[in-house]
């Protein structure tokens, strides 16, 4: 009998030395997670996940050492992960037709849309960042820097910059939804 719970004690010690994770690894994601973006690797310096206040104020200085050709302006092959087969560009559409979301940073970075952070706009980029700053606390988190996850809810709390999405509220000429009250004519049937 003390033999087979030695066995067990054995083999679940085993199968939770195969299941566990390192203790510097990340908690294991739900579903697929992407390859983490280089605009964020360049500027999030220490690795931590949050743009502090020191790597917005550097944020000019990191995005240069993204330029691979020297030519003082960001393409999408330098700032996005390649898509699997090693090529970028426009990412393909999904199976609904559309593409994909572009990642709040870049929509801030790119000022113009045009998909390319040029020189204007790299040394603009503290600023840029800053505008992300959803809670004011001078730093941006993924969910002010990322946006929500594809297909899901997030944190952000409105439409994302660009977006003609205007504030909350009623849309323009609500007056409350069809089959309300008429206006008071004054003839009272009382």
């Amino acid at each position: 009998m003390r033999r087979s719970s030695l066995i067990t004690a054995a083999l679940l010690a085993a199968a939770w030395t195969l299941t566990a994770q390192p203790s510097n690894s990340p908690p294991p994601a739900r579903g697929h997670r992407p390859p983490p973006l280089p605009i964020v690797t360049a500027l999030d310096t220490n690795g931590d996940g949050i743009i502090d206040a020191n790597e917005i104020a550097n944020a000019p200085a990191a995005l240069k050492t993204l330029d691979k050709n020297g030519d003082g302006q960001l393409t999408i092959d330098e700032y996005m992960p390649p898509r699997p087969g090693g090529t970028n560009g426009s990412p393909p559409r999904g199976p609904d037709g559309r593409r994909p979301p572009v990642p709040l940073i870049v929509k801030a970075l790119d000022v113009n849309g045009d998909g390319i952070i040029d020189a204007s706009e790299i040394a603009n980029a503290s600023a840029a960042l800053l505008k992300l700053d959803k809670n004011g606390d001078g730093k941006l988190t993924p969910d002010e820097y990322l946006g929500p996850p594809p297909g899901g809810q997030g944190g952000m709390g409105g439409p994302p910059p660009g977006d003609n999405g205007g504030p909350g509220g009623p849309p323009p000429d609500d007056d409350g939804g069809p089959g309300g009250p008429p206006p008071d004519d004054g003839g009272g049937g009382n």
